[in-house]
């Protein structure tokens, strides 16, 4: 059974920082280009970032280029997003996904 379980999310001040976690299982991690995207309030979901199967190649959206990275390692089936310079329009939840599947998602609020 494939799961995906994202984690580190919460409150930060504009300008802030986090990291996002997403923890995979239940399917073969490497052989997957991972994605990260995300929902804001009354908005429908939208894509953030991508990372190819080996992490050589990513990519991402305007709204977050120059802000955020995406990373990831195989050998602890984890994908990451760190997201810098935080605005309070990135307030969203944030959801991993492996092309098909789709965790919980983990919540980002950015206010002061």
């Amino acid at each position: 059974q494939v799961q995906l379980v994202e984690s580190g999310g919460g409150l930060v001040q504009p300008g802030g920082s986090l990291r996002l976690f997403c923890a995979g299982s239940g399917f073969a991690f490497s052989n997957f280009a991972m994605n990260w995207y995300r929902q804001a309030p009354g908005k429908e979901r939208e894509w953030v970032a991508s990372i190819t199967d080996t992490g050589y190649s990513r990519s991402y959206a305007p709204s977050v280029k120059g802000r955020f990275a995406i990373t990831r390692n195989n050998a602890r089936n984890m994908v990451y997003l760190q997201m810098d310079s935080l605005k309070p329009e990135d307030t969203a939840v944030y959801y991993c996904n492996d092309g098909e599947h789709w965790g919980k998602g983990t919540l980002v609020t950015v206010s002061s």
